[in-house]
């Protein structure tokens, strides 16, 4: 039916209005690009590519699908770094935002560095972290929630949630928004935030694009660590015993409460599996035969990734503060390595693999990823069930492997992300690529029996950035939300033409 309003318009006398003509592609090499994503896995091909030069363009082209009998869906794109084909529409139109003109990225003036207040920059939607991130240290100003990836939209991640290892102290990136510039499935322009049109706010903040498109986000900001070249002190601690080593993560993400300066500002995990070949690039060479030893012998060996920052002001008690925070530890001895950074090398740090994925050809290759958020409860149960008795006996490429705690005050429930109903839980991410068709069917296999598992055994995950499930599966997803969920969708998307490609609606 979509396909029917988009290319008999003229012949139905739905003619598309004159200030957006010119917008529309029907390149076939455009419309090819549109029709896949960083996953690689799923293919959907547009009619049409829609390449907006204001904001105004983006509420024409949703106001247009409205007017029509039967209304055209429209899947935005910004990098596009979705796997399962969320920001694609089989018969519809694309919205690509990467070309919006008029990028913004505006740093208030009234801002006091010494406590923070009024410090914001206003971001559009269509805008890179990593652009955002060099906007503002030019200031002397850093935003305090990132991904591990800097590549995407500030729109894209504040669709899904925007989670790295700051997300513990400081919360997601969407608890980390003042306000919001949204145009809704109905056409409309909105200013929105926790006190003014603040259903809508909550809802587009991790509401997978079903609600409307961001054009705007003021982004609160702190005082960014200001000396050259030794900003980051970045330690890996080994461990040989799970139990050891979440124990310590949660106590890292505890660690500092009543005195945040001595807290850390990043904890993550990662795991390296006796799956030759290891990924040793971190540490120094002379350590890599015993490091190899080490997981040879224990099958599983566990990582806890932490950092400190520091600047000019600072940088006579990082010592000790790293110290204090690595006190008590159960690591194993002598398997605990540092180095120094500097801020933004080490923010940006996923850059440097992909330029290199690139030159080897092995950066747009399928990603079959599964990422999962696990209750804190039964994390030991999903170690043994998953890590060692799916995925280490399997002995497929792991590929890379994240686990880290996050603390749950720091998510509000007023948006729209399902998360354990627990203080704290874990994120899970299996980061795995592949150019092969058969090793895609085998990862796949994978995650569907890592699911079964837990399922099976009672342990209530919460998928994070996933699709390609049914109303029902998505129903089962949101649960008590589910109701919230689907009257937002009503409420500001009436004729459900957005975000086709989640499969919600």
């Amino acid at each position: 039916m979509a396909v029917l309003c988009l290319s008999s318009i003229t012949q139905a006398n739905f003619k598309i209005p004159k200030e957006i003509a010119s917008k529309f592609s029907s390149d076939p090499e455009i419309l090819s690009l549109a029709s896949t994503d960083y996953g690689h896995i799923v293919h959907e091909t547009p009619l049409k590519v829609f390449e907006p030069s204001s904001v105004s363009d983006i509420s024409s082209l949703i106001n247009f699908s409205n007017s029509l009998p039967t209304p055209f869906t429209i899947a935005t794109r910004g990098k596009a770094h979705s796997i399962l084909g969320q920001a694609q529409t089989r018969n519809g139109v694309v919205l690509n935002m990467t070309n919006l003109k008029g990028s913004l990225i505006s740093v208030s003036n009234y801002c006091d560095r010494k406590t923070s207040l009024n410090c914001y920059a206003d971001v559009g939607g269509e805008v890179l972290w990593i652009d955002v991130l060099h906007a503002t240290l030019k200031r002397g100003l850093t935003p305090l929630s990132w991904t591990d990836y800097l590549y995407l939209s500030v729109g894209g991640t504040l669709s899904n949630a925007g989670i790295s290892g700051q997300a513990f102290r400081f919360g997601p990136q969407i608890s980390n928004v003042l306000q919001l510039d949204v145009v809704t499935g109905k056409g409309e322009l909105v200013s929105c935030s926790r006190d003014k049109n603040s259903e809508l706010f909550y809802g587009v903040l991790g509401g997978l694009g079903q609600f409307g498109v961001i054009t705007r986000a003021r982004i609160p900001l702190g005082p960014a660590p200001t000396r050259a070249n030794l900003q980051v002190k970045w330690l890996h601690l080994l461990y040989n015993n799970f139990s050891a080593f979440s124990s310590d993560q949660e106590h890292l993400i505890s660690f500092g409460k009543e005195n945040e300066t001595t807290a850390a500002d990043y904890v993550e995990g990662k795991l390296l599996f006796n799956q030759p070949p290891l990924e040793l690039s971190f540490y120094p060479d002379s350590d890599h035969q015993r490091i190899t030893s080490l997981v040879t012998q224990n099958g599983i060996i566990y990582i806890i990734e932490l950092v400190k920052y520091y600047d000019s002001n600072s940088q006579a008690f990082v010592a000790k503060d790293v110290a204090d925070l690595v006190k008590g530890l159960k690591f194993v001895p002598t398997f605990m390595f540092e180095k120094d950074a500097s801020y933004e090398e080490f923010l940006n740090r996923v850059y440097e693999e992909e330029l290199f994925l690139r030159s080897k050809g092995l950066w747009e290759i399928p990603h079959p990823w599964l990422n999962i958020w696990i209750p804190r409860s039964r994390i030991s149960d999903f170690n043994e069930g998953v890590f060692k008795n799916i995925i280490l006996k399997q002995n497929i490429s792991s590929g890379i492997s994240l686990i880290y705690p996050l603390n749950r005050n720091k998510w509000d429930d007023k948006m729209s992300p399902v998360t354990p109903d627990e203080d704290v839980f874990y994120a899970v991410s299996l980061l795995r690529s592949t150019s092969s068709i058969d090793m895609l069917k085998k990862y796949q296999t994978q995650n569907r029996q890592i699911l079964e598992f837990c399922k099976g055994a009672g342990i209530k995950i919460t998928e994070y950035l996933t699709g390609n499930k049914t109303q029902q599966q998505w129903m089962e997803h949101f649960g008590s939300k589910w109701k919230l969920f689907a009257d937002r969708k009503a409420r500001f998307d009436p004729k459900r033409i957005l975000s086709p490609g989640q499969g919600i609606f």
